[in-house]
């Protein structure tokens, strides 16, 4: 039986307390997830680990954009294709203007999530931008069988949001690193048990995992075991439910596809 796990963006800014993205929970599920590695670290056959790769200007960053006193809007503020024509938001750059309204709309055209502006997080070569060290410290004693973790970088194209491992939620025709990854989809297929586990269940693991599944053969759907104590949900905005219900839907969508779940104790127990 060939095992693959892929582990979702479980970096420093997202697990750690004092992380500017930080997931309520995360560091308990990366610490479970780690000493499941050490268990089964002679069954589990290939590891694959998705880093989520910012530059401090990105379009989903609130320097990218200012309303009419000047001002940047804060974090978790919701931008529409509606609120940049009416004026209340506008690019900090002029010559962004055309191409991120254009963005913002094809984005709503893909109808998955509103445009969120994030504190700056997992920028390339910080400290947050490291996978935590409880969870790198397994992956390095799983390695030392001579394996080698399969690191999957997304991100760093600064005109689109790339929550899912697979694809951009806007793919640029232009940079090939936004398109489909048809190699790690291919590769995980491959394997007869996927365990599945990261940060966040409601936006970057959730994206990721439904794009593999709209690409796998639907029976090789089954092989996914969702890690259900290893994965939880960014905050949600102030006064609503939006992430959360985001997170619970993906659960509910996957079993209902044939996705199984599981726990890191109980897999293999």
């Amino acid at each position: 039986m060939k095992i693959h796990l892929l582990i979702i963006d479980p970096q420093v800014d997202f697990c750690h307390k004092d992380g500017t993205l930080f997931v309520p929970g995360a560091t308990e599920d990366m610490e479970r997830l780690a000493a499941m590695v050490k268990r089964l670290k002679g069954k589990i056959d290939d590891i694959h680990v998705t880093l989520d790769s910012h530059r401090l200007v990105d379009i989903a960053h609130p320097i990218w954009w200012k309303d009419s006193a000047g001002n940047h809007p804060p974090p978790f503020t919701l931008i529409s294709a509606a609120d940049v024509e009416s004026g209340k938001w506008t690019t900090n750059l002029p010559s962004f203007y055309d191409r991120s309204l254009q963005y913002l709309k094809d984005l709503e055209a893909g109808g998955r999530y509103p445009h969120c502006i994030w504190p700056p997080h997992c920028l390339i070569g910080t400290e947050g931008h490291n996978v935590m060290p409880v969870l790198m410290d397994a992956l390095h004693e799983w390695e030392e069988r001579f394996a080698i973790v399969d690191f999957v970088t997304k991100g760093s194209n600064i005109w689109t949001e790339h929550f899912s491992a697979v694809q951009a939620e806007v793919p640029d025709s232009e940079d090939p690193s936004t398109q489909v990854n048809t190699r790690l989809i291919e590769t995980i297929e491959d394997a007869d048990v996927i365990l599945v586990a990261g940060q966040a269940r409601s936006h970057c693991l959730a994206h990721t995992i439904r794009d593999i599944a709209a690409k796998f053969d639907p029976k090789s759907i089954a092989k996914m075991h969702l890690l259900l104590d290893a994965m939880s949900d960014v905050p949600d905005p102030p006064g609503t439910t939006l992430f959360s219900d985001l997170g619970k839907s993906f659960i509910a969508d996957l079993t209902a596809m044939g996705a199984q779940t599981t726990t890191t104790v109980e897999f293999l127990k």
